[in-house]
């Protein structure tokens, strides 16, 4: 099932949480198709204020980071590397659509393949 665990500043998500999960599935949709959208995950993290840094700062307007977790066959199939662009610019666009063009830039999207049988859903192993 795919899984986008998201990172966002606190204020940001603020009011904004069933925007982001509605644009966010919306992009899981448009590459894996209608099927996808009832077993899409979307986990949203919000960090405080000066909790998040960069360069050894702390950032003042950090963008998004996702991490999306996928089968990891989807890396191996003749598509891949269709799916791969289409997942990262889907929620890019997804995430741009909601807090606006000046994440676009810094919106960080990592794909983490599962291998079958490396993971469980109900206490039982998937081995697909």
């Amino acid at each position: 099932m795919p899984h986008l665990v998201v990172y966002a500043s606190e204020p940001d998500l603020q009011g904004r949480e069933a925007d982001v999960i509605s644009a966010l599935t919306d992009a899981v949709v448009a590459v894996y198709g209608e099927w996808a959208r009832e077993i899409a995950v979307v986990q949203l993290v919000g960090i405080p204020v000066g909790r998040w840094g960069i360069g050894g700062k702390p950032a003042k307007d950090p963008a998004p980071r996702v991490t999306f977790g996928i089968k990891d066959a989807a890396f191996s199939r003749p598509d891949a590397d269709d799916i791969v662009a289409g997942l990262v610019k889907g929620v890019t666009e997804a995430l741009v659509g909601v807090f606006g063009e000046r994440v676009r830039a810094g919106t960080t999207v990592e794909l983490v393949g599962t291998p079958a049988g490396r993971s469980g859903v109900g206490g039982e192993v998937v081995l697909t």
